[in-house]
Parts: structure tokens; C-alpha cells; sequence
């Protein structure tokens, strides 16, 4: 049995999951749409991976990141419960120990994180324009009737780039239909859509920033080609895109659990039996002072598990007040 750990990078797009052995090396990744269900994106998930490698591996921890992170945590009794801009520097370090830039790109977020030394020292995060994301991307591909895997390899072969507006998604699909209107190629306005979306990362991310080599990209969206060659283009230097770019977050949260356990020298890991266990969320409004907290309780098979969302940390221990009259 090998000794290896496991991360689990929930996203709102996606959910995905990384098994690290105790060298570091990856043995096997899943990346898996989330499509609005975590809970059951993240039982899937842990089933797959256990008819992988469940019986050739021993977990000896396991870290969660992402917006669904603190959610993954609960069920698979993680180690660590790390934020996105810490797993994806973790992760970066441990390819590139020089990188001074990331770029992340996923389906409805992106960031960009600025280390020196090894250490992070800056990050900046856009999470309400679409234009920046790979969502807008989706989208256009969608419009023009072109698979999205295929948009990156379509951008290189652009003989007359066409500018297109990128500040805004709704912008650039005005524009974007202008320009076919005027007789624009599809490669050329495939480019044009690859350079709005660059040019928008940098002027909201990367606006005061100092962006120098070396320079990471990863995310989902570090997959298209065509991107990363107007990044390129743009920042006049090359962009590394390491092996494991759309699951990062993922791999920097094996190497947290790797630390984690290392210090306190057990796990909390619950197995991957728990796809196996029904998971039920509710929750209530408490009364007992003005500010009226939405308390959100977790259940596994019928059992009270969890509660989040209180301000004074009164359900905290689990016990159920609300029959309590109010002080």
C-alpha cells in the first residue's frame, strides 16, 4: 500500500480531486463538474477515485480548498481547510520555487497572486464580471457553434486580429456580432475574443501590480492555447503552463495535508466510505438576538454533524437552544 494524500478543490464550476504520493508525485487526478451539487460532486468524486487507487493506496491525509471548501471539509474529515490563493501558491511553488506571478483562470473566478522569495505577498481576486472568466469563453464558443476545446487552436491560426471590446461579456458579444456583420473570419474574431479576455484580466487584476517573470498559468482556462499565447504576447515573456494546471487547487491542497499531518502526526480522514452516506441540509433563522443569523445545519445519515453561519458561535457545540427561552 503506497502512503499518499488527497486534496479536493471544490469550485462552483468544478470539483476537483488529486492524489499525492509521499514524494510528491502525482498518481492520478478527476476533474468533474459541479453543476450546482457539491455535496453529490464531491461523493462522486471520492467513489471514482476509490475505484482508481482505493485499494492500491493508504490516505494518510487529506486537504480541501475552494469556495465549497469548509462544506468538503466536514464530510471527508479533512486536515487542512485552506483558501483557493494559498493552495494555488502551494501548488505553484512546489513546480516553479522561483515563480514570482500566477495567473489563475477557472470557469466563474479568476486571480492573480504576486510572490517574491517564496513567499505571497499579493493577490487580487474578480468574482462579479464574467468578462475575465472562463465562463465568458463558454459562452462565445457556445454562439459561434465551436467546441471550447477547440477555440485555443483555432485563435493561432489568425491572419488579422480584430479588436473587440473586453471591459464587459455584454460589450463583447455586441461587438463581437458586429464584427461578423462585417465580414470578419471566424479565426480572426476567435483571437480578438482570446486578446478582450487578456487584456480585461490585466487591466482589473493586474492594474498596479508588478507582473514579472517567471509567470504560472493555470485554471481551466490555461488549457487554451490561444489564451496563453495573447498573454504572451501582452506581457512579453513566456508563460509556463505546468502539467496539472486545471487541478492545482487540488494539488496544493495535498501538499497542506502533507504539512498538516507531518505536524500533528494523525488524520482526521473519514475514508472513502462516505460516498457511500446520505447527506441532508437544513437550516433555520435563530431568535435570539437582533441579528437573526441563517444557521445552516449539516446531517450525515440522520446524524447532526455540523452548523455554520451563527455570529456568536452559539451553536457551535452542537446542542440544540431553540427550545431555550430567550435571554
Amino acid at each position: 500500500m503506497k502512503k499518499c494524500y488527497l486534496g479536493i478543490d471544490v469550485g462552483s464550476v468544478s470539483t476537483n480531486i488529486a492524489v499525492m504520493d509521499h514524494e510528491k508525485n502525482i498518481l492520478d487526478t478527476l476533474y468533474i463538474r459541479t453543476q450546482g451539487k457539491p455535496v453529490q460532486a464531491i461523493k462522486n468524486g471520492l467513489q471514482e477515485m476509490k475505484n482508481r487507487v482505493g485499494n492500491n493506496v493508504e490516505i494518510m491525509g487529506v486537504g480541501t480548498t475552494g469556495s465549497g471548501r469548509q462544506l468538503a471539509g466536514i464530510m471527508v474529515g479533512a486536515d487542512a481547510v485552506k483558501n483557493e490563493i494559498t493552495a494555488h501558491g502551494v501548488a505553484a511553488l512546489n513546480y516553479v520555487p522561483d515563480v514570482r506571478t500566477i495567473i489563475e483562470i477557472g470557469g466563474q473566478d479568476s486571480k492573480i497572486i504576486l510572490l517574491r522569495d517564496g513567499i505571497i505577498y499579493d493577490f487580487a481576486m474578480n468574482t462579479v464580471c464574467a468578462a475575465g472568466t472562463g465562463s465568458f469563453l463558454d459562452r462565445q464558443a457556445e454562439r459561434l457553434g465551436i467546441p471550447i476545446e477547440e477555440f485555443g487552436t483555432m485563435a493561432l491560426q489568425s491572419k488579422a486580429p480584430v479588436r473587440i471590446a473586453g471591459r464587459c461579456a455584454v460589450f463583447a458579444e455586441s461587438d463581437m456580432i458586429h464584427k461578423q456583420q462585417l465580414g470578419h473570419n471566424q479565426e480572426d474574431i476567435i483571437n480578438g475574443l482570446c486578446e478582450a479576455m487578456a487584456r480585461n484580466y490585466l487591466n482589473n487584476l493586474g492594474k498596479g501590480k508588478e507582473i514579472t517573470a517567471p509567470v504560472i498559468f493555470q485554471g481551466g482556462v490555461a488549457a487554451n492555447i490561444g489564451i496563453r499565447k495573447a498573454f504572451e504576447r501582452l506581457l512579453g515573456c513566456e508563460i509556463c503552463v505546468p502539467q496539472y494546471a486545471n487541478v492545482m487547487g487540488a494539488v496544493g491542497a495535498c501538499l497542506l495535508a502533507k504539512e498538516e499531518v507531518a505536524r500533528k502526526g494523525k488524520t482526521d480522514f473519514l475514508g472513502f466510505e462516505i460516498a457511500q452516506s446520505e447527506y441532508q441540509v437544513k437550516s433555520f433563522e435563530c431568535e435570539h438576538c437582533p441579528n437573526l443569523c441563517e444557521v445552516v445545519q449539516f446531517h450525515r445519515d440522520s446524524s447532526l454533524v455540523a452548523r455554520w453561519g451563527d455570529k456568536c458561535g452559539r451553536w457551535n457545540n452542537l446542542k440544540d437552544y431553540r427550545d431555550e427561552k430567550l435571554a
